[in-house]
């Protein structure tokens, strides 16, 4: 299902040959990546760590997109707020992460965070259709 849902991200944004990891972990471990990286305290749902940008982006084997990191208790937690199944929550990380990877920010501006939720609700309803 995540393998599936990845490349049909990456095939819809154009990226048909880009790789990606995808590590799924508990809250404890984002918790500590969360302080190492971003300076903030406490798990958060999903990170992401683009090799596209940084200091290392041009060592970067061609194709390697990053990284996305979802903590898993903090999804099941958010979609038992939400009223909705794991797998979408699970699902709408996933985009946000790849999404994060090729550059779209939700923090920058209120410009920029609409058009990244824009984009998440095209893909979502995509994987949606191909469930069907």
């Amino acid at each position: 299902m995540i393998q599936a849902k990845t490349r049909a991200v990456l095939n819809a944004l154009g990226n048909h040959d880009a790789e990606i990891s995808i590590l799924v972990i508990d809250d404890a471990a984002i918790a500590e990546l969360n302080a190492q990286y971003l300076n903030r305290s406490g798990p958060t749902n999903v990170i992401a760590f683009p090799m596209l940008e940084g200091d290392f982006a041009d060592i970067n084997p061609a194709g390697l997109l990053g990284d996305v990191v979802i903590s898993a208790e903090t999804a099941h937690r958010e979609a038992l707020a939400a009223g909705i199944p794991m797998e979408e929550r699970f699902t709408e990380l996933l985009v946000h992460g790849i999404l994060h990877l090729l550059g779209y920010d939700h923090e920058i501006n209120d410009a920029d965070a609409a058009v990244m939720e824009a984009k998440t609700r095209e893909l979502m309803e995509m994987l949606k259709r191909d469930d069907e």
